[in-house]
């Protein structure tokens, strides 16, 4: 089955699609908002649908350890446990076991990490995790990776690679028995090889010789200056299927979005919004708005004038401002609807200028105006 369409490409990479998924069609190139408990933060699914979101990300490793997989399972997966009735894609928690956990193990078999809540021990393997995104009933699941931080030798990033490409091996074969057993969900390879271009590029011709669904980019935005996340990211995609929908992780600023779409790049997801949300901070098209400044104490005009969400169609400058000083859950409502519309919005902009060859002209008009100051 041919799950991604190329609908039209602009000159360069840049390309629309479409997605076919269990849960619906997804327009491509898509961002997803980050849901970790199966929840976007301060974000009901009647906001997310209002905006017109198709797929959000939840996380394999905080669902493991709590509720568990056989209680999501029972409610009917991640869809009748969370009422989100479009696509989930789940990450393999592999990244979260790096970065949370105090104590962990990486060996042939799996890596062995103490849960940060309890401290309790846990052993994720490349089957075991398949299983549990089935469970899930993920629309897209990724494969257990290693995945190396900016910085690392080559001799690590070169172990982190042949673990991860064999891990690679036995998630297919493991997704592969869920798929007799009735699972629809897709799985998504991982490249990795640090920052190295021939580890780079042997990776990605490794996954690309398993012909799977689509295919993600994993080792970026890991710490790395901005020209070093761009020139690996083009330099990764080269050797990738063009038919192939590919999923860079960790992306969600207009500036990575736009680099990543000129590169070929289809799908991105990121905290950012909504963690910027809680701390205040408000995309406009000017740029970033820090609402806690007190040249907003007698600001009523609207956050961003050229935006048509309801929050900036409703509510002053002064008043988001209040909201923030006062810690009001509200604040974090409302600027976390803010900043996933403005995403979303900006999304669906790019889609029309791609599909209107526009796309250069659009790139360089947005980001003129987004560092121009607000």
């Amino acid at each position: 089955m041919n799950f991604f369409e190329i609908k039209h490409k602009s000159k360069g990479r840049a390309r629309t699609g479409v997605l076919h998924l269990p849960h619906g069609d997804v327009q491509t190139p898509v961002f997803m908002p980050v849901g970790t408990n199966a929840t976007v933060k301060a974000m009901p699914k009647d906001f997310l649908e209002e905006i017109d979101f198709d797929i959000i990300l939840a996380n394999t490793y905080h669902l493991f350890l709590r509720p568990g997989a056989d209680l999501i399972n029972e409610a009917g997966g991640l869809h009748g446990f969370s009422q989100w009735k479009k696509n989930f894609l789940t990450d393999s928690g592999g990244f979260q076991v790096f970065s949370l956990s105090k104590l962990r193990k990486i060996t042939e078999e799996g890596v062995r990490f103490q849960s940060h809540i309890d401290g309790s021990y846990h052993m994720f393997t490349p089957e075991n995790v398949v299983q549990t995104q089935a469970k899930f009933n993920s629309d897209i699941q990724m494969q257990l990776d290693v995945c190396s931080g900016y910085g690392v030798d080559r001799k690590e990033a070169e172990k982190a690679l042949r673990i991860t490409s064999n891990w690679l091996l036995r998630a297919k074969k493991e997704w592969e028995k869920e798929q007799e057993n009735g699972y629809k969900g897709l799985l998504f390879p991982i490249v990795q090889g640090n920052f190295f271009e021939d580890l780079r590029k042997e990776s990605a011709e490794f996954v690309s010789s398993l012909d799977m669904p689509g295919i993600a980019i994993g080792g970026l935005s890991v710490g790395e200056p901005k020209e070093e996340f761009v020139k690996f990211m083009d330099y990764t995609v080269q050797y990738l299927p063009e038919d192939k929908v590919k999923y860079v992780m960790g992306i969600g600023t207009p500036e990575y979005i736009l680099n990543a779409v000129a590169s070929g790049v289809d799908m991105f997801d990121c905290v950012l919004p909504t963690r910027n949300a809680r701390n205040g901070s408000y995309f406009t098209r000017k740029g970033m708005l820090s609402i806690k400044q007190e040249r907003f104490i007698h600001d009523f005009g609207p956050l961003d004038p050229e935006c048509n969400c309801k929050v900036c169609r409703t509510y002053s400058r002064s008043y988001l401002r209040h909201l923030f000083k006062e810690q009001e859950i509200l604040s974090s409502i409302l600027a976390s609807y803010h900043n996933l519309y403005f995403l979303n919005n900006m999304v669906k902009e790019i889609r029309d200028a791609i599909n209107e060859d526009r796309f250069e002209e659009y790139y360089n008009t947005f980001m003129t105006n987004f560092h121009s100051g607000v």
